[in-house]
């Protein structure tokens, strides 16, 4: 008997082609991605308003091939885009709700992009977070997300990006440029919340079936209230996933499985906590497999 599961809901960033593949083996999974209506054109993946809604559309179709063979999760979580998703998972919101929600949300998000200059992303490595701050606030950048004590995720306008790599090469550390063309989860996102916020006043909300880990304070969430106030204010917030994944162990969660496409979170869980059971389901051939591995956990 699987004690403990934890399911992450992944970001931006691992979307193919193929994201859908292994979903499409369930029916029920292939159903709901014919009603989202959304083609992993790799032409188009990592534009904003495909990929958020594809990237929700993705972990959601594997969760409902997935849901009826696994335990009741402990918690769960989402980074980014994904907290929308990991609400879902929790059955606070449907499944066509949420990828609707999330139409919205990447709208509004570009719209606020195109208020001022070009926006952009930015990972920096191998420098201490509140070092990483002051640098990135120098050249007019905010932490986003962060994922380590010396990893984070930076967004700020495009035309100070070279400079704050110049900073961060200087400092001994390294800068790489994300696919993300809006600074998510700063306070250049701040157009944005008036559109997203009426979309969440919209929603109709159930009663989460486990907790949900809020992505700007770590904390296991269990109502509508809370979820919308975290919703909203992620957008304009910095993200702690480490956090979440430290809560999530202080939780008791003995395994952790990351839905949807690529293995980001995966790898973060387990190079943070090693003795953590964690992998992503595209590890795995088949619904049936990963099924068998949760299932094999003690």
């Amino acid at each position: 008997m699987t004690r403990g599961l934890f399911i992450m809901c992944p970001g931006q960033g691992g979307q193919h082609a193929g994201m859908f593949d292994l979903a499409r083996t369930d029916p029920h999974a292939a159903a709901l991605l014919d009603q989202a209506g959304i083609s992993p054109d790799p032409a188009t993946l990592f534009d904003n308003a495909v990929a958020q809604p594809a990237i929700v559309a993705s972990t959601l179709a594997v969760w409902e091939a997935l849901r009826a063979h696994l335990p009741e999760p402990m918690l769960a979580a989402g980074y980014s885009i994904g907290e929308v998703a990991a609400w879902s998972v929790a059955g606070a919101i449907t499944a066509p709700d949420a990828i609707a929600l999330c139409r919205v949300r990447a709208t509004a998000m570009d719209h606020a992009a195109h208020v001022g200059p070009p926006q952009a992303l930015a990972a920096i490595s191998a420098l201490a977070v509140d070092k990483a701050g002051a640098l990135a606030a120098r050249h007019g950048y905010e932490i986003a997300i962060v994922n380590d004590a010396d990893a984070c995720i930076a967004g700020g306008p495009q035309d100070n990006l070279a400079a704050l790599g110049a900073s961060v090469a200087a400092a001994g550390a390294k800068l790489q440029r994300l696919p993300v063309a809006v600074a998510s989860h700063t306070s250049l996102m701040a157009p944005a919340q008036c559109a997203f916020d009426a979309a969440l006043a919209a929603l109709r909300f159930a009663a989460p079936a486990f907790p949900v880990l809020g992505g700007v304070n770590a904390m296991a969430l269990h109502t509508e209230a809370q979820a919308v106030d975290a919703l909203s204010r992620q957008l304009v917030q910095t993200i702690r996933w480490s956090d979440c994944m430290d809560a999530a162990v202080e939780a008791g969660v003995t395994v952790a499985l990351e839905l949807g496409p690529g293995a980001a979170l995966a790898r973060m869980m387990q190079a943070r906590h090693p003795h953590m059971a964690c992998r992503p389901v595209a590890d795995f051939r088949s619904i049936a497999g990963i099924a068998a591995w949760v299932g094999r956990q003690e």
